[in-house]
């Protein structure tokens, strides 16, 4: 099958990460959106949340397309490390690119498998809550303890060396690698991922140390 043949490609399968990727990009954006509003108040974070979760069927077939692109990006992201370090002889290769981020490149797959980490901690702290207790006050108090909010922010800088190469190498994979743009690209993949550590660094910062006492 010609669909088969094609995804099982070398060219296939980066373009199943990039696509993946891209999706999961798009889901960070929404959820960075969603949980900027905890710096408004609870009141509006609550607001948030419940309007979200007030159509259940929506949330578990979202749900459920996301863990699926999110198990096929993991799963094709190790495959294509593990299949580029034993066909690559010649440590000495560097790739060109305008800005080079070699730490970033080299540890895509640690930086990966440390935020799935911190999303199954994170996701099992949150269905296994009270469900009596308010989401807005779930955060809180999740956040206000200094180390997991301290795991959390560490999560996030994982995050952001992950996004930065992983963003340059989707805009690659689709060819939007012209000279005149380069620099361009290359300042966006170290920018947005700064983006998202300063919103979700940010709330952590903002209950672990105490800032967020009224919230």
């Amino acid at each position: 099958m010609w669909f088969v043949r094609f995804v099982t490609s070398s060219i296939g399968k980066k373009l199943v990460m990039a696509a993946t990727g891209l999706l999961l990009f798009l889901f960070l954006l929404t959820h960075a959106a969603g949980n900027a509003t905890i710096f408004m108040s609870s009141a509006v974070f609550q607001d948030y949340a419940d309007e979200l979760h007030s159509h259940p069927l929506i949330v578990l077939v979202f749900s459920s397309a996301l863990l699926a692109v999110l198990l096929v990006h993991i799963g094709v992201g190790l495959y294509l490390f593990y299949e580029n370090r034993a066909v690559s002889n010649n440590r000495y290769v560097v790739s060109k690119r305008v800005v080079k981020n070699s730490l970033a490149s080299a540890t895509m797959p640690y930086t990966g498998l440390f935020v799935l980490l911190f999303l199954v901690i994170h996701i099992f702290g949150f269905t296994f809550s009270p469900k009596d207790v308010p989401i807005s006050s779930t955060v809180r108090d999740m956040l206000s303890n200094f180390f997991y909010a301290l795991f959390y922010i560490t999560a996030f800088i994982a995050l952001t060396f992950h996004l930065s190469h992983g963003l340059w190498s989707m805009l690659q994979t689709f060819g939007v690698n012209h000279p005149r743009y380069e620099l361009f690209i290359a300042r966006l993949s170290l920018v947005l991922p700064l983006f998202f550590f300063l919103i979700f660094g940010g709330i952590a910062f903002y209950f672990m140390t105490g800032l967020g006492a009224n919230y």
